[in-house]
């Protein structure tokens, strides 16, 4: 598997990213993984929709917390075809709680806990925590990655006006 040494830093420590570097038009991976319930779904079962695709580390912290929260307020705005899916490694059962306790219900949690298939097949699983990097990925109707950004220190937010803006080129 491809290692990425180095693209990422958690407080300034290095971490090595494990998986592909995805670009704007490539084919987004149709890759598994587990609903709140944990039925499998897979990611091409949202075709025919924008997708935004917000990966967090977990949502039990502060700026995976906030990030997710922004893009549920974002996702009221921006219609019913936009699917907002946030997937992180937390177990689908914290991720329902977390979503109660916090009001979240425009936006879509995923859980990649069991084999690690998305953040491999996305290039954002991190070799040493065995945590999703925070990345946003905007893939097309059709199933086509069209945006990505990377978040390069973990414990800073993404550029959410870059990702709403490339959403609403695809509207």
């Amino acid at each position: 598997m491809q290692e990425n040494s180095g693209a990422i830093t958690m407080k300034g420590n290095p971490l090595t990213l494990v998986g592909p570097k995805l670009s704007a038009g490539d084919s987004a991976p149709d890759i598994e993984v587990l609903d709140n319930d944990l039925n499998p779904v897979k990611l091409s079962s949202f075709k025919g929709k924008v997708c935004v695709l917000s990966v967090v580390p977990s949502l039990d912290t502060p700026v995976c917390d906030i990030q997710t929260r922004k893009f549920n307020d974002a996702a009221g705005k921006l219609g019913d075809d936009v699917a907002i899916l946030t997937i992180s490694m937390d177990l689908p059962f914290a991720q329902k709680r977390w979503c109660g306790a916090a009001g979240v219900d425009k936006v879509t949690t995923f859980s990649d806990h069991r084999d690690a298939a998305f953040g491999e097949a996305y290039g954002v699983l991190i070799k040493e925590l065995r945590l999703l990097a925070r990345a946003i990925f905007v893939v097309d109707r059709q199933g086509t990655v069209q945006y990505t950004q990377l978040v390069k220190e973990v414990a800073e937010e993404p550029d959410y006006e870059a990702v709403l803006d490339a959403v609403k080129k695809l509207v």
